[in-house]
């Protein structure tokens, strides 16, 4: 089993999703698709207290800890075993994860490369069935 070279402490500055304006009073709004609030006399967009919080830069995660899994790798992927061969050198670093239009064919083969570069790869068991299913 590879591990990362460092692993930070990821610090997330929010972890719920933003919630659109009046979403709570329309079923035809969902609540995660968030919208800028254009009204002129809109409270959320001139930040009113006690409404709902808009996005901003501010909310932004740490430059170091950008795009990093839990696990203190970043994702890398892949559709064959020649960008598989691209991450040697950087496998503590990167995670290669195999794209989703991968045949079951080519996936057992760039798995098995992965193992012997020492790759990790996120998603090996997808598409796999075992012999007696066939």
């Amino acid at each position: 089993m590879v591990s990362p070279l460092v692993k930070p402490r990821i610090v997330k500055k929010r972890t719920k999703k933003f919630t659109r304006h009046q979403s709570d009073r329309y079923a035809k709004l969902s609540k995660s698709s968030w919208r800028k609030p254009k009204g002129i006399d809109s409270r959320v967009r001139r930040r009113f207290k006690g409404q709902f919080l808009m996005p901003s830069i501010g909310y932004g995660s740490n430059k170091n800890t950008r795009h990093m899994m839990p696990d203190g790798f970043l994702k890398f992927v892949v559709h064959n075993v020649a960008e598989l061969e691209l991450l040697m050198m950087q496998n503590k670093r990167y995670a290669a994860e195999i794209a989703a239009d991968v045949s079951a064919k080519k996936r057992k083969v760039i798995v098995e490369r992965a193992q012997q570069l020492n790759i990790k790869v996120t998603n090996w068991q997808a598409k796999l069935r075992s012999e007696e299913d066939n």
